[in-house]
């Protein structure tokens, strides 16, 4: 059995003291103390080779000719001193495959007499790891940065007549020189490659890199190692440039990159030309392929993190690869931003940052973050359409992203969709900004479809989910629509460390930062389209039983009349989104007025000329006083309800809630009685004894109709009068005051005025529990008891308690506003608005489905005929609400079904696309030989085999993976 890892740790603290014994052993030689190799007197212990055996001077010195970078001490007579591989007389040639020079007229034999002992060593190389570089031209040593700290090394460099700069010989043994002329620092490979590695990873800087090596070399007297740091910085650029070149083909042609050139996209984006063959009239696919197939899906953001500031000397600022990654260039950006117009754009949908904020501007910033475009299905940014902030993100910055986006390897696809969080206000004159701009442009004939993704359209307007959400938009499947949130978490690791670099610094930081997570993105391709081909027959299969079971309950002749809805609307959302409105209730409130249209009557009433009398200036607002109070009412009744669902036990945060809702209200009920003595010609105290209103418990005329309420607290401590409870407190209202005092202090106008409000409240709750009530007969009727397992059946079960909370709220609503109708005379409002049972409250089959057998004779409750729409009935109103149902079903259904068609097809374009890097290598190695560069030939014939295999291995997933799910195994 596997065990757990507490399991292994109590067995470490068995046998803890054996391991720190052994440790302790090995800092003493071996009891012989002979060399591991010629069996003399053992002097230095290597500990970078195995086992860290000892040597002799001359057998140290020989074995580490090819591993000079290994960290070696000395055998003092009492401990290991850490020392150089420099002591032992170790020098490095450079060409002849390591064997000195023929030319070189050093006799390297005269530079020190070796012996087995350090009698005799020079003391002018001081002890301790790092020796100083020897200060003689004809020997130089130079100081060499390694992943295992920094060394002094005796270089011998290529005399003879045809020999290479001292710079390429170093470059050719492995080594990066941090000069060109008299180089006398460089970094190994290794080291190069271990710090960008660690910088993609880790996001760790030069600096704390090079702290690290520091200590590598002297955990004791780490500040004595000389400081390199700048000259790695410049070393990791000049190294991400050479990669880069190397990875993409550059160094096999003498083409040079243009823009985006060096760097990877997604693989299973359609590509024309790489992945798929469009050089026909027709896609060489099945004559049944959809239309919306060859689409680019984007997705489009802003992060706010990767600030950059001001550089300190812009004019001596070397850009390597401006525009050839991820960012854009940088001239042709600035000139599309000096000609653009700042137009300040205030959201007219609710208040988003990223639109009301777009012109907020940090002085010190040069930078106030970065945007741009990524594939919004599997997450892969787009090259060269990554673009900086100059204030906040406003459209002329994020204009430009989406053009190079769409113009990036797009050559004849004609479909868009684009996700962004406010394309509901930036769309609208998208085409217009782009059409002013000579460096703007979007691909001919290419239709750009607005999306919003679900994690943000819940905070844009009602109206913009069904206009916006992927759900509802043709070809989408079911992608990851919030997906480039994810993408900016490594890159705000390397963010802050990249704040202070110079400005191409910076952008080739990030552009390195978008190639890696790109790179991952591709190995890791298969894994991905697998999982979602699964995840597409499941949801398939489960979205079309769903639907099948609606449509067969259906009238037939309204099926009809809502497939024509649906294809009307899709044909016209490109030019009017409020065409995708079908996909919401559509329900006239009918002739019963809502309390604002009292409020609105009654203060035109107040304010007409002729009525002087009977509305003196006193007066005037009091309707609006009078709804103020009614909605602080319904703001007591919520919080009654919330502080009773509280368990015996309440959390801190729930505790906060709910002191947090009471504060809030507190300052309301305060503004509202500072107002009552304009209205009620007294003042009122609520705590004064002789205070005109009557003070009752606001819980005690609110029924509970929840059916969800048995695992709450039923008695909390509601009523300690040591805990402030704003929800208690009964406000000046005609109704708390009672007739007879209104009419002592001449109010009866205001209890008119009341009364109509009242009328306007009671229509309003009864209309929220009708909609309520409607979805919930529906989630009975078509998700729970289709929920086929467990967790299906849970989720069901949590969407209906949601509903069920909400009728709950508003049914107590309709109770008080009842009970407070009986306190007030001169009506006839009881007789229409009926006492609320329990009972009402149900989703029978008499709302869900009326159609079905044993339900003749059952009716639905009151206030389901209580002129919903004049005169219609019940039936009337949940035919909307099976439309609305029908559609979304359909909606969902469309989607799943789409994701098998796309993940099908992404899966051979990934193919396809393995492949053609595969030919793409394969002619640089032909190339490569017929020019006699062997390296160049190596190279390409390695990166061909590599693609290869990442196409074999894809074709192999999913050939297993599409017979696995689509042909079930026999039982």
């Amino acid at each position: 059995t596997i065990q757990s890892q507490n399991a292994y740790l109590w067995q470490w603290k068995c046998k803890f003291k054996d391991y720190i014994n052994s440790l302790m052993i090995r800092e003493a030689p071996t009891a012989n103390q002979l060399c591991s190799v010629c069996k003399k007197d053992g002097v230095y212990r290597c500990h970078g080779c195995f086992n860290e055996p000892l040597f002799c001077t001359d057998c140290c010195r020989i074995q580490h000719q090819r591993h000079p970078f290994h960290r070696i001490s000395q055998w003092t007579g009492s401990f290991f001193q850490e020392t150089s591989l420099i002591k032992v007389g170790l020098h490095i040639h450079l060409a002849h495959d390591g064997t000195p020079c023929p030319s070189s007229t050093d006799d390297s034999s005269d530079f020190f007499q070796w012996s087995d002992t350090d009698d005799n060593i020079d003391d002018d190389y001081p002890e301790g790891p790092f020796i100083q570089p020897v200060r003689d031209s004809d020997r130089p040593a130079i100081t060499v940065v390694d992943k295992s700290g920094v060394h002094s090394l005796s270089i011998c460099y290529c005399q003879c007549p045809s020999a290479l700069s001292r710079d390429i010989q170093l470059f050719q043994a492995g080594l990066f020189p941090a000069s060109f002329t008299r180089p006398k620092t460089a970094f190994t490979f290794a080291v190069l490659d271990d710090f960008l590695l660690d910088n993609l990873e880790c996001g760790t800087s030069a600096m704390n890199y090079y702290s690290k090596i520091r200590r590598l070399t002297s955990s004791i007297f780490p500040l004595m190692v000389p400081d390199h740091y700048r000259e790695l910085m410049r070393a990791a650029r000049q190294w991400r440039q050479c990669k880069l070149y190397k990875w993409h083909g550059f160094a096999h042609k003498d083409d040079q990159p243009k823009d985006g050139d060096l760097a990877l996209f997604c693989p299973a984006c359609p590509q024309p030309g790489i992945n798929l063959d469009l050089s026909t009239s027709t896609v060489a696919q099945p004559d049944d392929t959809p239309s919306w197939l060859m689409t680019r899906y984007l997705v489009m953001d802003g992060n706010f993190k990767a600030e950059h500031m001001h550089p300190v000397n812009p004019s001596d600022e070397v850009s390597l690869m401006d525009g050839l990654g991820f960012m854009v260039s940088d001239e042709r950006y600035k000139s599309h931003l000096a000609i653009a117009q700042d137009n300040v754009q205030r959201s007219d949908c609710n208040n988003h940052r990223a639109v009301n904020q777009a012109n907020t501007s940090r002085q010190r910033l040069e930078a106030t973050g970065i945007g741009g475009c990524a594939c919004a299905r599997h997450g892969c940014f787009v090259p060269h359409s990554m673009v900086d902030f100059q204030k906040g993100e406003r459209s002329m910055n994020m204009d430009y992203a989406l053009s190079q986006a769409l113009n990036y390897k797009t050559d004849r696809i004609s479909r868009a969709i684009t996700f962004y969080d406010i394309n509901c206000q930036y769309n609208k004159y998208l085409k217009d900004r782009i059409a002013s701009s000579m460096y703007l442009s979007i691909p001919i004939g290419m239709d750009i479809i607005p999306g919003i993704g679900l994690w943000h359209v819940h905070g844009h307007q009602d109206n913009c989910f069904v206009r916006y959400a992927s759900n509802f938009i043709h070809g989408t499947g079911w992608i990851d629509r919030e997906i480039m949130e994810t993408l900016w978490a490594p890159l705000n690791i390397i963010s802050p460390s990249a704040r202070g670099m110079g400005t191409p610094h910076r952008k080739e930081v990030l552009d390195y930062q978008m190639n890696d997570c790109n790179f991952m993105k591709m190995i890791h391709i298969t894994k991905f389209l697998s999982r979602k081909f699964k995840e597409a027959i499941k949801g398939a299969s489960e979205s079309k039983l769903a639907f099948d079971n609606l449509n067969e309950t259906a009238n037939p002749d309204m099926v009809v009349l809502w497939k024509a809805e649906e294809a009307l609307a899709h044909a016209n959302r490109a030019e009017d989104p409020m065409a995708m409105d079908i996909y919401e209730v559509r329900l006239e409130r009918g002739k019963s007025p809502t309390k604002k249209q009292q409020e609105l009557r009654l203060l035109q009433a107040q304010n007409r000329p002729e009525h002087p009398v009977i509305n003196p200036p006193g007066q005037r607002g009091a309707a609006t006083w009078l709804a103020t109070g009614l909605t602080i009412e319904e703001s007591q009744i919520s919080l009654c309800k919330d502080v009773r669902s509280l368990r015996m036990h309440p959390t801190d945060m729930q505790l906060l809630r709910v002191a947090r809702c009471r504060d809030k209200l507190h300052t309301q009920i305060t503004s509202f009685l500072e107002m009552s003595p304009t209205y009620l010609g007294v003042g009122v105290n609520v705590n004064d004894p002789d205070c005109p209103v009557t003070v009752c418990n606001s819980l005690d005329d609110c029924e509970d109709y929840s059916d969800f309420d048995k695992d709450q607290n039923p008695d909390p401590d509601i009523h300690n009068a040591s805990i402030f409870q704003p929800e208690l407190t009964v406000i000046p209202l005609p109704s708390n005051i009672g007739a007879v005092r209104c009419r002592e202090l001449g109010l009866t106008n205001l209890i008119k005025e009341e009364i109509a409000l009242r009328e306007g409240q009671a229509n309003d709750a009864l209309h929220a529990i009708r909609v309520h009530l409607g979805d919930k007969a529906v989630l009975f009727h078509n998700t729970v008891r289709s929920a086929k397992s467990q967790a299906s059946s849970t989720r069901a079960w949590t969407r209906v308690r949601s509903v069920e909370t909400a009728v709950n709220l508003h049914a107590r609503i309709y109770s008080k506003c009842r009970s407070q109708l009986a306190k007030l005379p001169d009506h006839n409002l009881l007789k229409k608005y009926l006492p609320l049972k329990k009972e009402d409250l149900k989703a029978s089959s008499a709302v869900a489905d009326p159609n079905a057998r044993g339900q003749r004779d059952t009716t639905l409750s009151w206030f389901w005929s209580l002129d919903v729409q004049g005169d219609t009935s019940g039936n009337d109103w949940m035919t909307e609400f099976y439309r609305v149902n029908w559609l979304r079903t359909k909606a969902l259904r469309d989607r799943w079904n789409e994701e098998v068609i796309l993940v099908k097809h992404k899966m051979q374009w990934s193919i396809n696309f393995f492949t053609h890097r595969a030919k793409q290598w394969l002619c640089h190695m032909h190339n490569a030989t017929s020019a006699g560069l062997t390296g160049h030939t190596c190279y390409a014939a390695r990166q061909s085999h590599i693609y290869d295999l990442l196409a074999a291995h894809a074709e192999d997933a999913f050939r297993k993976m599409i017979v696995g799910v689509e042909v079930p195994v026999p039982g």
